[in-house]
Formats: C-alpha cells, structure tokens, sequence
C-alpha cells in the first residue's frame, strides 16, 4: 500500500475519486452544487464530512475507510450518489461504489520489459468482451490471445468498458468512466487480461466515449449542472469542455485517461465519434489534442497510439500539433470500407449511395487515404472531409468489418455471407495487401457466421425508446424499409439478439481455408521485403471494369504489383500502361493468389502466361519481379484467347 504524497496518483489529472493508501482513504469530488458533502459507508450507517477547498472541490483522508468498502456521496445531507470516479459499481450503475487499490494486483516481470506500441506496422483487432466469448469476461478472453498473436493480430481495440446500465450491451452508453462494467469481471481481472495480452507481444487499447454519457444510471448532474454543454449530440447534450465552469470538466475527463493509461497499462485509446466532442478552443488548446498528450503523458515512458472515429472526415485529428492539428496517430477510414461493400455486393443505398466500387476508389485510397476530402457529397448534401493528400498510410484505418457496419447492413450479416466467396477473397486480398492499416473485427479471422446486432440491456420505457430509435435509423436504407425486412429486424433488448451476437468457438476450425487466407496475407504483410517497408511509393491503374492494378515503387527493381480484378476473366491484347510491365531483366511471378486452392479458390496463373494478358475473374495475384535472360516465350494458349485481335 503506498503512501499519501508519494506523488503515485496524486496528481494534476489523478486526484479525483476514492484512492487508498496505508494511513486510509484519500477522497475527492468536485460537487460545485453542494455546501456539504459526506462520505457515506454502506451497511454500517457512517458518514464522513469531507473538507471543502476551492472551486467545489471537496476532499479528505478517511482513515476508517479501507480497501472493499462500499460507499457513495450525499450532498447536504440529502440522497447518496455513486461516485462519478468510481473504479468500481458491483451492483452497477445505480449501487454502491467500492474502494479499489489499483496497486494491488502484480504485474508480470514482463510487464517491466513492455515498450508499448506506435502505429506503424500494426494489425488491429476490434473486439466486444461479453460476445468475444461463451462467458463474456476478461479472463475467458484472454485464453483467445495466443491464437489471435499466430494469427498475425499486434493489437487489441477494445470495445467501450465503463460501466452501463443493464446486463448487456455495446457500452457507448456508459456512466460510469471509471469503472470496468462489473459483468465482465472484477477490476483485477481487467489487468490480468492485459498483463496476458503484452506477454503474447500483443497491445492494447480502449475504445474511449467522451462526447456523450448515456441516459441510465448517470449521476454527474446531482454534482453540478456544467458537465453537460447545451449543444446536442445524437445521443444526448454533449460534454462541456468549453463553457462556463468547464475546467473542472476538462480535469475529469483527462483524469479518465490517465486512469486507464497508467492503472491498467492500456497502450492508448480509440475516441468513439469525435465530431460530437465540442470545444470551441476557450482554454487554448482543443480536448482532443490534450487527451492526446495526456495519453503520452500518463504512459511512464510507454510508446502509445491514439485513434479517432470522425464520421466528417476531418484531417486536422492526424496533422501534427506544429501544424495546426490534434497530434493523433490514426483515424477509421469509413470510404474505403464503402468502396468495399459496394465493389463485392453491389448495393448502394443510404450513406454507401456516394460510393460506386469502381477501381480508381481503390487506387485513391491507397495513395491518398480519404476519397472524400472536400468534394460535394450527395448522401449528406454538402461537402465531406479535408484535404489528406500529404499524411500518410499508416494513419488510415481500413477494415471490411466493424461493429458498426455489420449491425447497419441487413441482418447484421457478415460481409463474407453477402458476396460470392471469390470475390471476397479478392476483396480481402487487396485490404491486406494495401497500404494503410488493417483492422479485424472479433470473428472475421476465422470466417464465423454469427452476426452482430445492436443490443442494449434497458428496461421499460427506456428500452422501447431506444428499440423505436434504431428502427427509425435503419430505415435510412431504402431495402430495410420493406414489409418483409421489418419484420427481420431484431429487436434490441430481446435477450436473444445478445445471444445470437455471441461468437461460437466450434466455428474456429469450420473453415480453415479463411483462417490460412489471413494466415498468409498478414505474413506476407509482415516479412515481403517491399510491402513490409510500408514507406514505399504507390501507384495504380485501371485496366477494365472492375479490374486495377496498384504497384509499389522501388528504386532497387523489387517492386511490387498488385493485380485486382472485381468482375469477370479480362483478356487484355492491348496493354498502353507501363506501370504493369516488369523491371527491366525481369518478368513477372505469382507470389500470391486469392485463387489458389488452399484457400477454396479455382486456380490461376501469370497474367501473360499465354502472351497477351488474361486477368481472372474474382481474383487478386500479388506479383513480383524475376531477374531472367531467356526470352519472353508464351505458352500456346488452351482455350478462349488465341493472340489475334479481331477489333
């Protein structure tokens, strides 16, 4: 047990909650409403005045107060609240909170040695802790860590966390910041699943929502009226990070990342729809860039990554601070995932009707990262994004799959279950092969067919409100709103949406041939000496319908080229477009194909096996350079294209 002042955790953006120490508990809260404020220890009818400094903070060190107690604040005298800084809500976001002693639980010794992580070169995993497995905990998690490291997986992107209201749910609506939602295990736990996590070599970060509390159990209005801002949010009055009596708010809040930074060893965050996080810059400096020294700060030397979800598509979050931005490492890239759905299902309806699948799609988000920086977007009917064409790769998030976009689309299908499975491979072919930075969602490795739904634990009216919401949302699509697909859609609160959301474990050896898609991909990812480097010049053109190249650009001849193809066979007998033809000394090989048997596919081969080129259909072939002194000798064709052109 440390000591009071041995500066451990108390702090700029630490003092706040309930902290044990060996002379007793040290409490403070800023309860600008009160004249008074009281501890009160549950079951033994004991209250404690804390002493009141300045600007509404409350404080003292209660030396009958020990590690297990379960408490809660009473303001003059009145009804007792949990603690807006609980680490802790056994009974949940409407009981008592518990003192925790985050140095009680012991660290691995290779948790000493653990350097952290930066973005580069990373693969992210998105995962959700109570469907992720059968039992829904931290440490039936962390049995699944190991598989996911031979994988090729370098990084944990954790769903939401703090504790909300009911027995399940996505956790966007937490409420309380602090506290690990006690479903899913006992704070200790939580640090154990990541200790196992950094043994494996495996990072992990917190999926963070700092723009919105949700509507149950959220008590920070009984402490004072200011953390919430009159501007709106689609969930709710956003934060208050910029208005009257607003640093106290900024203090709470930075004091939530350091908590998760430096008492769990999180190695950084993901800010959940960060155009709903308002600040008009009154304390000269935006939040968000903040939260991001804060990260660095609390970190004790760790590398780290912060990530932003930013539906506008707004660049300043990944520009550097010296140049006007917000310093943060990366951002989701929602165009090409659009680009992507609409290439392998055809569907282009709601907020995927601006994107058409088509080559240059993919050929632009390769090279520039957002395909929307500033151009008119019809969904929306005004502009979308900033200009990205200077930032590189590595700051875009790419996925095919995300919590999200797999409850948005149809029956909360997989993306797998929507395309032909050539053209799906081809699809993830070209996700893994890109520059950028790849992210999985939990079940898509292995090719599981369990979908996931929206589901919430609410009751009541609550519940029916939020049901009627989302019915409301998903009606945006066109084909969602149809007699038939009504019908289909599951209802949030119904306990079997949950269950059916759940990952099933028998599906792991169902489909090996996906397992070894991802398998090869991510290896080929990590050791081809060109694709590797991630620093390379890209380049691409489109060759047909459907049907692109992207080519990595070297200075040593060892160049790489991506050859895609969305639609059928393509023979190409006239072929202006240098970027498809060879080092000079060299001709090209298969070094990869999305086609290959092992993988369920049909087979393929060199696109100028015969001569003229032959592109397969549904298929992506990575191709590299052979140094060769022989002359180009084709094949003699065995069918189809004979070398003559007849236009």
């Amino acid at each position: 047990m440390r000591e009071v002042g041995d500066g451990r955790l108390i702090g700029k953006h630490c003092s706040i909650g309930a902290i044990p120490y060996a002379r007793g508990t040290q409490f403070r809260i800023w309860a600008p409403v009160a004249r008074n404020v009281e501890v009160v220890v549950e079951d033994k009818d004991l209250r404690y005045p804390l002493g009141a400094e300045e600007d509404g903070y409350f404080s003292g060190l209660l030396q009958e107060v020990r590690v297990g107690s379960l408490y809660r604040f009473s303001l003059d005298g009145g009804e007792a609240f949990p603690d807006p800084a609980s680490r802790y809500q056994p009974e949940g976001p409407h009981g008592p909170s518990q003192i925790i002693d985050p140095g009680s639980y012991v660290w691995s010794e290779a948790e000493t040695h653990w350097l952290g992580v930066s973005i580069e070169g990373q693969v992210l995993y998105e995962l959700h802790i109570g469907t992720f497995t059968p039992q829904g905990t931290f440490l039936s998690a962390l049995h699944e860590f190991s598989r996911l490291r031979d994988l090729g997986i370098t990084l944990l992107e954790c769903m939401p966390l703090a504790e909300f209201p009911g027995n399940v749910g996505w956790g966007y609506d937490g409420v309380d910041l602090f506290a690990p939602f006690h479903h899913y295990g006992h704070p200790d736990d939580l640090r154990r699943m990541i200790d196992a996590a950094h043994q494996l070599g495996l990072g992990v970060i917190l999926d963070v929502v700092y723009n919105h509390l949700g509507p149950d159990g959220n008590y920070l209005g009984k402490y004072s009226n200011h953390y919430f801002s009159d501007k709106n949010t689609e969930w709710g009055n956003a934060i208050n990070f910029d208005g009257e009596n607003s640093k106290p708010v900024r203090d709470f809040f930075l004091a939530n990342v350091t908590h998760w930074i430096d008492e769990y060893h999180f190695d950084g965050l993901r800010l959940d729809a960060t155009q709903s996080i308002h600040d008009t810059g009154s304390h000269g400096i935006h939040i968000i860039a903040e939260i991001g020294d804060c990260v660095r700060a609390s970190a004790n030397g760790r590398k780290t990554i912060v990530l932003a979800e930013n539906e506008p598509q707004d660049a300043c979050l990944i520009r550097s601070v010296e140049q006007n931005g917000y310093g943060l490492d990366a951002v989701w890239n929602d165009d090409f995932h659009h680009s992507a759905v609409v290439a392998v299902t055809g569907r282009r309806e709601a907020y995927f009707s601006d994107h058409l699948g088509h080559p240059q799609e993919f050929i632009s988000a390769a090279k520039y990262g957002y395909l929307y920086q500033g151009q008119y977007y019809s969904w929306q009917q005004h502009p979308r994004g900033t200009s990205s064409l200077d930032v590189g790769a590595k700051a875009f998030i790419t996925f095919l799959e995300n919590h999200d976009q797999i409850a948005n689309f149809g029956r909360s299908q997989r993306l797998r279950l929507l395309s032909s499975p050539s053209r799906y491979r081809a699809m993830t072919g070209l996700w893994l092969l890109s520059p950028g930075t790849p992210m999985f969602f939990q079940g898509q490795e292995y090719g599981a067919q369990t979908p996931f739904h929206y589901f919430v634990g609410h009751a009541g009216e609550l519940a029916a409100a939020v049901t009627r919401g989302r019915g409301s949302f998903m009606l945006q699509f066109a084909t969602q709103d149809t007699p038939e697909m009504k019908i289909c859609v599951a209802s949030p609160e119904d306990p079997e949406t949950f269950r059916q959301s759940q990952l099933d474990p028998a599906e792991q050896e169902r489909h090996p041939e996906i397992v070894q898609l991802h398998i090869d991909l991510l290896a080929l990812r990590r050791t081809d000496p060109v694709l590797s480097r991630r620093d390379c010049r890209v380049d691409g053109a489109v060759l047909g319908q459907g049907c692109f190249v992207l080519r990595y650009l070297t200075s040593s001849r060892e160049d790489r080229l991506l050859l895609v193809n969305f639609g059928v066979g393509l023979d190409l007998p006239h072929l202006p477009e240098p970027l498809t033809a060879p080092p000079a000394g060299c001709e090209w090989r298969v070094q990869w194909s999305s086609e290959w048997p092992v993988y369920g596919g049909c087979g393929s081969y060199a696109p100028d096996r015969f001569g003229p080129w032959h592109i397969t259909g549904e298929s992506t072939q990575l191709l590299v350079p052979v140094k060769t002194s022989a002359p180009f000798s084709p094949e003699s064709p065995k069918s189809g294209f004979t070398g003559s052109d007849a236009n």
